[in-house]
């Protein structure tokens, strides 16, 4: 898509499968791209394979830094920012009943709390450049609910909401804020999963498979162009049927 070229994006959680997968997808459109996670060595083997990119390691947690972050990444970038993906996140998996505080707080003030940060700092940046994107990576349990993931469901189905908001707030300084819902994608993460629940997951897919991660990163990169302007407060599911909306 032509009208990314030369545009200044980050990418959170830039690291994992589908990270990668929104970056080479975006380095194909001539965009300029700031990488950020907390793993430094995988950001290194990102810039080894993708020598153009920009990379920050920042750990979205430390949420009294995340403006200084945004200053940081807009430096590196050159002055400016047009879009922001925040695809970092994490889980911390527990029956309800034997969840401690610690680790509710800890998936929501991740997942919610710093991307609703990271989204504000943005805002301010895209204020002044009176246009801007953002999409959030949100994920199909937060719709359908799953077992042992109330924080992380709780936290994903919170962004829903709260993108629908800011992208109200926003709409008419045409910023648009959006989000995209995985169903399960081939990464890392499910190659770890048993066979058995492997199988069990795929048999409630009408696709009869797990998505690629580059079926993410299409989505994300049609989104941040001008071809989605019209698009606004939306959740685009990608699941192969697995959840309808």
């Amino acid at each position: 898509m032509n009208d990314l070229k030369d545009k200044n994006i980050i990418v959170t959680g830039a690291s994992g499968g589908i990270g990668n997968s929104i970056i080479e997808k975006f380095i194909e459109t001539g965009a300029n791209i700031l990488a950020t996670g907390t793993r430094i060595e995988k950001l290194e083997e990102l810039k080894s394979k993708y020598s153009q990119i920009k990379i920050l390691k920042f750990d979205i947690s430390q949420s009294d830094k995340i403006e200084e972050f945004i200053d940081n990444a807009i430096t590196e970038l050159g002055g400016s920012l047009d879009c922001l993906i925040n695809n970092a996140g994490v889980t911390q998996d527990n029956l309800a009943i034997r969840m401690s505080l610690d680790e509710w707080k800890k998936v929501i003030d991740i997942n919610l709390t710093s991307t609703f940060l990271l989204s504000k700092a943005a805002i301010k940046k895209m204020l002044k450049n009176k246009s801007g994107k953002i999409v959030n990576i949100t994920s199909v349990v937060g719709h359908t609910g799953n077992l042992g993931q109330a924080n992380y469901t709780a936290s994903k189905a919170g962004i829903v909401a709260m993108s629908k908001s800011l992208a109200i707030e926003y709409a008419k300084k045409n910023i648009n804020i959006n989000c995209i819902s995985p169903g399960f994608i081939q990464t890392a993460m499910t190659d770890k999963l048993d066979d058995k629940f492997k199988e069990a997951i795929i048999s409630k897919i009408p696709s009869a498979r797990l998505g690629e991660p580059a079926d993410i990163a299409n989505a994300v990169v049609f989104l941040c162009s001008n071809k989605a302007s019209y698009i606004n407060g939306e959740t685009l599911h990608i699941n192969g049927g697995m959840y309808m909306a």
